[in-house]
């Protein structure tokens, strides 16, 4: 099969197309999944790097995205079989999904969403699992909390706005002015352009001084020690990014802050939630771009290039 191998860590010039073996079924709880799309996260530009080189033995392959069709089952499936339609994460550390096949425990796998296509559902495996863990189970957001998600139209950021919307949250979020249209379409129900406008200012004048609930960071950098200027007293922050510098939490302390450091979920029974908004169309994946396979190079330097001719707008996918 077709797959893209990471032979050494480094740039996207790492990333290599091969012809590996066709994983097989060993245990009779294995499904084998058709690949029909992926997508690109950074947690698949962190593992090329060798970020978690310690947790890897090259070569490998990433990818932490499938959309595809059952092919195969082992002797102790009952409830898959070939032909149905599936999206799920790949267990971080093992095989990814940047490969024309897939195997996988059967317990990885959930449903896709009906009448969506397969890239459509590649773009939200590992950030659905993401968006509930950080905004329900840590943040426990309820309807009538007010929610800042600096970085919104990122593939998080995207899908974290619809989803506080379905839980009735009111929404604050950033982006460049380019981009406003677009997040206000998807639920936001405040937009600042922080290249224009102190967005702490933005939401202190907006909540007359009081500050949110809830802050979700997607973005890193200084937010851990900036935003919570703009945080409710006894407000939750939580955050996926790893701290990258030292943080000053002096403001959070003052505010009585409560943190949550969520590191990138995997979970099947969170993504049924995230199936369910789809399903009831509160929920929609949003697209960037699509690339094929054999384009992935490309797609990681779409990613991480911060002087894109085209702001990032949702998820990257991989078509094959």
């Amino acid at each position: 099969m077709k797959a893209i191998v990471i032979e050494n860590y480094g740039g996207p010039e790492v990333l290599q197309l091969k012809e590996v073996p066709t994983p097989v079924i060993t245990d009779k709880a294995q499904v084998l999944v058709k690949v029909r799309a992926a997508s690109v996260n950074p947690l698949d530009y962190q593992v090329r790097r060798g970020d978690y080189a310690s947790l890897f033995d090259l070569p490998i392959i990433t990818g932490h995205d499938v959309a595809g069709d059952v092919i195969a089952v082992g002797e102790g499936v009952k409830k898959w079989q070939p032909g149905d339609k599936v999206y799920y994460s790949p267990r971080f550390g093992g095989p990814g999904s940047y490969a024309a096949y897939h195997l996988t425990d059967e317990s990885s796998l959930s449903r896709m969403p009906e009448d969506l296509s397969y890239t459509e559902a590649a773009a939200i495996p590992l950030v659905g699992g993401t968006v509930w863990e950080m905004l329900v189970v840590r943040a426990k957001l309820k309807k009538g909390d007010t929610v800042l998600i600096p970085g919104g139209a990122g593939g998080v950021g995207t899908l974290a706005i619809q989803v506080a919307k379905s839980l009735g949250a009111f929404v604050y979020t950033t982006g460049q002015g380019i981009l406003q249209e677009q997040l206000y379409h998807l639920g936001a129900d405040v937009v600042i352009d922080h290249h224009r406008k102190n967005y702490i200012e933005e939401v202190q004048a907006h909540t007359k001084g009081k500050g949110v609930d809830v802050i979700i960071d997607t973005v890193g950098g200084t937010t851990l020690s900036d935003s919570p200027r703009a945080l409710a007293n006894y407000g939750t922050v939580v955050t996926l990014v790893d701290i990258a510098q030292p943080q000053n939490l002096i403001d959070a302390w003052e505010r009585n802050a409560t943190y949550h450091f969520v590191f990138t979920r995997q979970s099947r029974d969170e993504l049924h939630h995230i199936t369910g908004l789809i399903e009831a169309g509160q929920v929609k994946p949003v697209i960037d771009s699509i690339y094929p396979l054999e384009d992935v190079k490309n797609a990681h330097r779409r990613i991480e290039d911060t002087k894109r001719d085209r702001p990032l707008l949702g998820k990257i996918v991989l078509s094959l």
